[in-house]
Order: structure tokens, then C-alpha cells, then sequence
């Protein structure tokens, strides 16, 4: 008796890829093979959303049109299935791991290909502590997950022939077998859309390469190289020698460089003489209070926001990304929302406590608080005016927001050095507890009541035996979430 033969079902493909990436051209082109090369092809989209929250799902179905009988259509669905996908292609390793999520990734049928090159979320940039996902867990699931894995740094080979990542990915796409055409099928799609041909049909061979190759480990995470002051900072770069143990002066160069490109070098200066009474303290608890100590004395606020945003290496780096060309002109729109309180804050102290007192100068710059505004900074009014605020950096030391932040750093270092001796440990993670305070706005309140917080139980740790153990505990807590939650649980059970 003989076998029917299988009925012809329809290949599944989803692409997830970022805006300026070039997933609508592969999804053209993957349309374009399929229909040059005896099958029905359909393919749809759903946009992501701004801000790298999520990147486009491009999903395409294509039957073979010698299967469809006479008269008749295939019925063609319009999003992936969970369990019923032949191809995932990630532009990211993020979007790799939203693919495992949405469960589009199947052990037994899905040929899964992702580039390893990160573009950080925005759950992982605005994470109170370090929100980074894990890259080896996550290829690790990747592996685990699907029938075949191909995975290699998609981007920088697209970034090497000058073209956008979608090449690379479609070259690994036709080295991977998982579709029934040559080579040769894939890059005439390339050609026929006539755009960007040499680049692209370049990128697509770096990519076809990478897949039959494998791809190479991950590289180590970038370590922060050795600097030099130079002759500007000779006078501090001295003293970092004389006065300080070689475990930390790398730290240390670090930390003038910032605070003198922050304010100027005498205030880098008072970074060094601050940090002078914890020299006998320990390499770990002096690089630790170093570290942080450099982060909150350039503490962000509307000056150096402005004056970051103004920077030609800004414009330079912006001009790099889109690969901007001699012909073209380039804009950049910078949204800004000032609140009363960040006005006030780089105010002189007097006038900002009086600004936040007054009921009528409240009125009368409610309209600039109330919402938003964008500011084009590659036009003269818009560069102008951040420019201007910017300036304002030699009047910060008499601003209210500085005053209060070098008292509150004074506060906190005093309490460091006086546990050094006798709590080094408990030291240690009051030191660290600094990472609480970051940002601005809304982000630098919450994070500086969280502080004070841990602060305010400092008393009771000194007295217990486990109190270092319980303030880092304390702080992960702090940094767990934005919502505050799990610190209030914490706080409650201490």
C-alpha cells in the first residue's frame, strides 16, 4: 500500500529588528526570493515602540505554488505562532531573548540566528543598579532553545562592508539551509532592489561566512584603560604618586579627569584632599569611596545635561551613528522637561530657596514646568540656548543644589572614615550605598530617600554582628526596583 505523500504546509520566518536596521528591506527581499522562485509569499509587520522598549516583529509565510490547486489561495497567517516558527532572526541579542519569551524559538523545528552585539534596552538603562542582562545566560537559552543556533556579531561585519546589519543577517540566513534556495537566489533579491547593491551583496557575504565558520566567543567585558593627566594636571598627577597606593591611583586618575573636565582642577583637587584620611584604610575601602566619591561630586544637573548636549564630540559621535554624508544635514532634537526644582537648583542658593518658596514666580514659570519641550541643538536659537545654560558652570559652586550636595558628601564621608578602623566592612558597604543617589529629577529623589533611609538604620547595624551583610542586602533591595517596594519589605523585617 502506498504512502500519501506529507501535505504541503506553509515556511515560517520572524525577524525582530530595530528601527535604521533594515528589517523592512530583508522582509522585501525574503518576499521578493520567495516569489522569483515558485512560491506564494505574504508579510506583515508589528512596530515597535520608541525609546529600544522593542524592536519591529517582521513575520512572513511562504507556500509553494505548485501545491495550491487550481482556482485556490493558501490561507497565510498574519503573526508567528508560538511553537510553529522555522526561522528566528534577532538583530540583537536583547531581541534574541524577547524571542525565547514570546516562546517563538522551538528545540524541534526552529533554525534560530542572532547577532551578539548589545544595543542596552531601556529597562536596562534606567535599572536603579546594574540592570545589564546577562549575555553568556542568555546565549546559553538561545542554544538550548532552538534546533540549531547561528550566532555571530552581525553587526560589526555589516559595520566593516559600510551597510546596515539586515545584509549580514540575510547572508547567514542563506548559509543556514533553512530555506530551499541557493545562494545565488538570495543575493539576485539583493540586486534587484537595486539600492545600496555593492554594500549590501559585501555585508551579505561577511554574514553567509560568519554562519558556515561559527561564531567566536563573546568578547571580555572592556576594562577601563590607564590614563595619563598630562601637563595640565601634572600638580594632581604628583600627588596621586606621592600620596597614594598603586592599587588605587588608576581610580584616582579616573576621577580628576572627570571632576576638572566637570568643574575645573582645583575642585579636582579637593577630591584628592578629600579622600587623604582614608589612605591607611585599605586598597578596597579607599578604591571603593573614591570611586563613588568621583560620581557624586559630578552629580548631574541642568549645567553639565546642557553642557554634555553641546559638545562637538556630541555632534561628532551622533553624525558617526547615522553615518551621516557630505550631502546630507543632520538635526537633532533634544527633548527637555526642566521641573521648578532643577531650575532652582543651579540658581544661586539664596535666589533658588526663595524661587521655591514663591507662590508667583512658581505661576510664573508653571508654563515652562507644565510639559515638555523640544530643542532642536543643530540650529543657532536651540544651541544657543542650552549653550547658555551650559556657562552658567562657574557660578555652580555658589548654587543651592551644590551646597546641598557638598554637605551631604560630607555627611556621608565623615561616616565612611569614622567606621574605617574599627568596621572596615560596615565601611565598605556605606561607601557603596552611594550608588543609591544617581541622576536627576524625579530619579535623584527617590534614590536619595532611599538613602537616607539606609542612613537613618546605620545606628542599629554598627550594634549587630551581620550589619554590614544587612546594609548591602539593603541597598540590592534599594536597587531591585524603582517602585521602592522591596526596601519598605526589607526595612520592615530589620
Amino acid at each position: 500500500m502506498s504512502q500519501e505523500p506529507a501535505p504541503a504546509r506553509a515556511l515560517t520566518i520572524a525577524l525582530l529588528a530595530m528601527g535604521g536596521e533594515g528589517g523592512g528591506v530583508l522582509a522585501d527581499w525574503l518576499v521578493d526570493l520567495a516569489e522569483h522562485n515558485g512560491y506564494l509569499a505574504q508579510a506583515t509587520s508589528v512596530p515597535g515602540v520608541a525609546q529600544r522598549t522593542g524592536a519591529t516583529v517582521y513575520y512572513l509565510e511562504m507556500f509553494p505554488r505548485r501545491a495550491v490547486p487550481a482556482g485556490a489561495a493558501p490561507v497565510l497567517a498574519l503573526a508567528p505562532v508560538p511553537g510553529e516558527v522555522d526561522v528566528v532572526i534577532a538583530s540583537e541579542l536583547m531581541e534574541a531573548g524577547r524571542a525565547l519569551q514570546r516562546g517563538l524559538v522551538s528545540s524541534g523545528r526552529t533554525t534560530f540566528i542572532a547577532s551578539t552585539h548589545r544595543v542596552y534596552s531601556m529597562t536596562e538603562r534606567t535599572a536603579m543598579g546594574d540592570g545589564r542582562v546577562d549575555a553568556d545566560k542568555l546565549m546559553a537559552a538561545a542554544r538550548a532553545a532552538a534546533a540549531r543556533f547561528i550566532s555571530a556579531d552581525f553587526a560589526a561585519l555589516a559595520e566593516q562592508a559600510g551597510s546596515p546589519i539586515a545584509p549580514a543577517l540575510c547572508g547567514a540566513l542563506a548559509a543556514s539551509g533553512a530555506l530551499p534556495f541557493a545562494r545565488v537566489r538570495f543575493e539576485d533579491a539583493i540586486r534587484r532592489r537595486g539600492v545600496g547593491e555593492k554594500a549590501s551583496l559585501n555585508a551579505f557575504a561577511a554574514g553567509f561566512d560568519a554562519a558556515l565558520a561559527g561564531a567566536p566567543p563573546l568578547p571580555a567585558p572592556a576594562t577601563a584603560a590607564a590614563v595619563a593627566l598630562g601637563p595640565r594636571l601634572a600638580t594632581l598627577e604628583q600627588r596621586i604618586a606621592t600620596d597614594f597606593p598603586l592599587a588605587v591611583r588608576d581610580t584616582l586618575r579616573h576621577g580628576v579627569l572627570r571632576l576638572a573636565d566637570y568643574q575645573h582642577m582645583h575642585y579636582a583637587a579637593s577630591y584628592l584632599d578629600r579622600l587623604l584620611p582614608l589612605r591607611a584604610a585599605g586598597d578596597e575601602l579607599l578604591g571603593e569611596t573614591a570611586r563613588h566619591l568621583a560620581l557624586w561630586m559630578s552629580y548631574e544637573d541642568a549645567i553639565r545635561v546642557a553642557d554634555l548636549k553641546t559638545r562637538r564630540s556630541r555632534f561628532d559621535r551622533v553624525a558617526g551613528e547615522v553615518r551621516l554624508t557630505p550631502a546630507q544635514l543632520l538635526d537633532i532634537n533634544e527633548f527637555m522637561h526642566p521641573r521648578l526644582e532643577e531650575i532652582a537648583d543651579i540658581l544661586p542658593a539664596g535666589l533658588g530657596r526663595w524661587l521655591l518658596r514663591s507662590r508667583l514666580a512658581c505661576a510664573l514659570l508653571q508654563p515652562l514646568t507644565r510639559s515638555g519641550r523640544v530643542v532642536r541643538t543643530t540650529s543657532l536659537p536651540g544651541f544657543l540656548q542650552l549653550y547658555a545654560i551650559a556657562s552658567l558652570r562657574g557660578l555652580r559652586p555658589r548654587s543651592l543644589r551644590f551646597l546641598q550636595e557638598q554637605e551631604r558628601i560630607a555627611g556621608w564621608l565623615a561616616q565612611v572614615q569614622r567606621l574605617a578602623a574599627a568596621q572596615p566592612a560596615l565601611a565598605l558597604e556605606v561607601a557603596r550605598a552611594q550608588r543609591l543617589v544617581k541622576g536627576y529629577g524625579d530619579t535623584h529623589a527617590r534614590g536619595w530617600g532611599n538613602f537616607q533611609a539606609l542612613m537613618a538604620l546605620l545606628p542599629r547595624l554598627e550594634s549587630d554582628p551581620q550589619g554590614a551583610r544587612q546594609m548591602g542586602e539593603l541597598a540590592r533591595a534599594a536597587l531591585a526596583d524603582d517602585s521602592g517596594r522591596a526596601l519598605e519589605e526589607m526595612l520592615a523585617s530589620v
